[in-house]
């Protein structure tokens, strides 16, 4: 069996945490570990690294890298198929099964399990079983999906409407059905025979092939036996649809699998909530935030102290730029906030970035900005360097407050240490690297007309930006 991961997510519904540039997937709100590290962690049970695909876009590609690293994990071990634009799951699932059919060497009967990189699956150790039970279903010619049995009448996911028994193995799907309204989900519920739609799915290339050919044949056409690197250069002219639209409601080869473990795509904040202990109060409480009097909420403090007083079911989020309160029960809604801000454009940015910036050689921090100024703080990771550039509309002064700087400047090379600084001119070709063993940080003052990211001429880049 070979594993498709879906590292994609434009970053809407945990926003202010989720953004374009740092979506779900990598946010910690269970602990010490991402979303995408637990999902990795649960696969690699079962499979091996050579075993998995990691779909994903270009701009998150060292985000994913880097967390891998975090789990002492070769990235070279594991495949990537790295999408110039975002389109979807029905045409990022089939480029990734055309690129286990090149690279893999993959026979047309093995199966493929497909899954997102944000989900919560526990007891993670018993997964195993299911994707068995999976590959069993697979190999007989169905497209399988995977079930979760309602215990609410949960608004905020699709159905899946059981049909004819499977012996053993779930059901046929007599239906899939939209997110409800809060009565249709009670209904759904006492009928006993609905489950929510996991988005986690297994097939067999042959299968596969098959129904995108009767049922989606534009992406069976751009992509079944075509060459990958072919396939990227006309990405952006597959249709932007979900495999579901696409394949899976329209297919007589859909079967339901009921997993019966814990499981939430923590979708909402109302889900990070639900996902996470409790503490006095039932209370929840990640990052810095005092209560008082407050009960049945959710705080998150990241670079404030949050403080909360004489509240109830209330969701309170707090990252350096923007904060978001909320009754609980409205989480659905922060979808229409990140919309607004997205036609602003005064607050736009608001909706991709954080403060902080992750980068292939490490990240950076803006700490203040104002007319003609801004003032960043840059970790460079070990042996790491930032492309030889030059800038037109500002110059930097660069402070080194941790480890040892090597700077060119036009022709010369010189070594920055500790409390020692250095004067970029403007439009003066430059470079800064790490030498050492620990990450560098520099305190960076940017002066001049336009301070903006895209103000930047690349002469030289090793990450081939």
């Amino acid at each position: 069996m070979k594993a498709v991961i879906l590292v994609g997510g434009s970053g809407t519904r945990l926003w202010p945490f989720s953004r374009e540039k740092l979506p779900k997937q990598f946010l910690r709100l269970l602990g010490d570990e991402s979303f995408f590290q637990k999902t990795i962690k649960r696969l690699l049970q079962n499979l091996s690294p050579e075993d998995l695909i990691f779909s994903s876009n270009r701009e998150h590609i060292f985000l994913l890298k880097d967390q891998l690293k975090e789990l002492h994990l070769d990235p070279e071990s594991f495949n990537f198929v790295l999408e110039p634009v975002s389109r979807n799951t029905a045409p990022a699932i089939a480029l990734a099964v055309r690129f286990a059919e090149e690279n893999l060497g993959i026979s047309e009967d093995e199966a493929i399990f497909v899954a997102p990189s944000d989900h919560l699956i526990e007891p993670e150790e018993t997964f195993g079983e299911y994707l068995e039970k999976a590959e069993a279903l697979a190999r007989e010619g169905y497209i399988v999906t995977f079930g979760i049995k309602p215990y609410r009448p949960e608004t905020g996911y699709g159905y899946i409407e059981a049909g004819e028994n499977l012996p053993r193995l779930g059901f046929r799907v007599k239906r899939f059905v939209e997110k409800p309204d809060l009565d249709q989900a009670r209904t759904y519920i006492a009928s006993g025979n609905f489950f929510w739609n996991s988005g986690m799915f297994a097939f067999t290339p042959a299968t596969f092939w098959s129904e995108f050919k009767t049922h989606a044949p534009e992406i069976y056409n751009a992509v079944y036996g075509q060459i990958v690197e072919s396939i990227l250069e006309r990405f952006d002219k597959l249709p932007d649809i979900s495999i579901d639209y696409a394949v899976m409601e329209k297919t007589d080869w859909a079967a339901v699998l009921p997993l019966e473990l814990r499981w939430s795509d923590v979708g909402s904040w109302e889900a990070v909530y639900e996902v996470n202990p409790k503490g006095e109060n039932e209370n929840v409480i990640l990052g810095k935030a005092l209560l008082i009097d407050t009960k049945n909420s959710l705080v998150v403090g990241n670079e404030r102290l949050v403080s909360v007083v004489g509240l109830s079911d209330v969701m309170v989020v707090e990252t350096g730029d923007a904060v978001l309160v909320a009754r609980k029960g409205e989480g659905q809604k922060v979808r229409e906030i990140v919309e607004r801000l997205k036609a602003d454009d005064m607050v736009a940015t608001l909706t991709r970035v954080h403060l902080t910036e992750h980068r292939p050689w490490g990240s950076f921090t803006e700490l203040e900005r104002g007319e003609r100024y801004r003032i960043k703080r840059i970790t460079v990771l070990p042996g790491e360097s930032l492309s030889l550039q030059m800038h037109h509309h500002r110059s930097e002064h660069w402070i080194v407050v941790k480890g040892t700087a090597k700077v060119t400047i036009g022709d010369k090379t010189v070594y920055v240490h500790e409390n020692e600084s250095i004067y970029v001119p403007k439009t003066t070709p430059h470079r800064l690297e790490n030498p050492g063993k620990i990450p560098l940080e520099i305190i960076e003052v940017q002066v001049g007309e336009y301070v903006e990211e895209d103000d930047i001429v690349r002469f030289e880049d090793r990450y081939k930006r």
